[in-house]
C-alpha cells in the first residue's frame, strides 16, 4: 500500500546488499515525463495500472532490489514475472499506520477508483498482496533497521538476488 515503506525499505535493503535499486514508479514517471497523479487525471487509474503491467513485464533485473507500484498486484501477469526470480515481500501496515504516513492522499498518485475509499483500497489490495507474497513483514512502528533485519532473517532470502516490495 502508498504508505507502507516500499521505496524507503527497498533503496536501505538494497544499500546494505550492494545491489540495484529500482523503483518501478520512478519508472514509469521518468518514461512518461509525468508524475503517477498526472497521469491518473489524464488518463485514468485503469491506464496507471496498464502502464505499471508494461514497466514490470520489461523488467530482466538481477541482483536488484525492486519496489513496486501498490497496484501492481491487480497485474497477475506481472506478479508473476516479478516470481520468477524474486522473493516478494508484503510491507504490511495497519491503516491507521498508512493514514498517519500519508499526508498528501489526493496528489500523490494512488490508482484506485474515483469513488472508492482508501479503505475499500486497502481491503481489496489486502488480499491480493496475500496472494503473491512468499512472505509478510508486519511493518507497525518498526524501525526501518528492524524491517530490514526481518528480511534478511526470512527463510530462503539469500536463495536469489531478486528482492521485491
Amino acid at each position: 500500500m502508498p504508505g507502507a515503506g516500499k521505496s524507503t525499505i527497498g533503496l536501505l535493503l538494497a544499500q546494505r546488499l550492494v545491489k540495484k535499486f529500482i523503483d518501478t514508479d520512478m519508472l514509469i514517471q521518468n518514461r512518461a515525463h509525468r508524475t503517477l497523479q498526472e497521469i491518473l487525471d489524464q488518463q485514468g487509474y485503469a491506464a496507471l495500472r496498464t502502464i505499471e503491467e508494461k514497466e514490470i513485464l520489461s523488467l530482466s533485473a538481477t541482483n536488484a532490489v525492486i519496489a513496486t507500484g501498490g497496484s501492481a498486484a491487480y497485474s497477475e501477469k506481472a506478479m508473476v514475472h516479478l516470481k520468477v526470480n524474486g522473493i516478494i515481500f508484503y510491507l504490511h501496515a495497519t491503516m491507521a499506520t498508512l493514514l498517519s504516513r500519508i499526508d498528501n492522499m489526493n496528489s500523490r498518485g494512488i490508482a484506485k477508483a474515483p469513488n472508492q475509499s482508501f479503505e475499500d483500497l486497502y481491503a481489496e489490495r489486502e488480499a491480493l498482496y496475500r496472494t503473491y507474497a512468499d512472505f509478510e513483514i508486519m511493518c507497525g512502528n518498526k524501525s526501518h533497521e528492524t524491517i530490514i533485519e526481518e528480511i534478511m532473517h526470512t527463510e530462503h532470502f539469500f536463495i536469489t538476488a531478486q528482492v521485491l516490495m
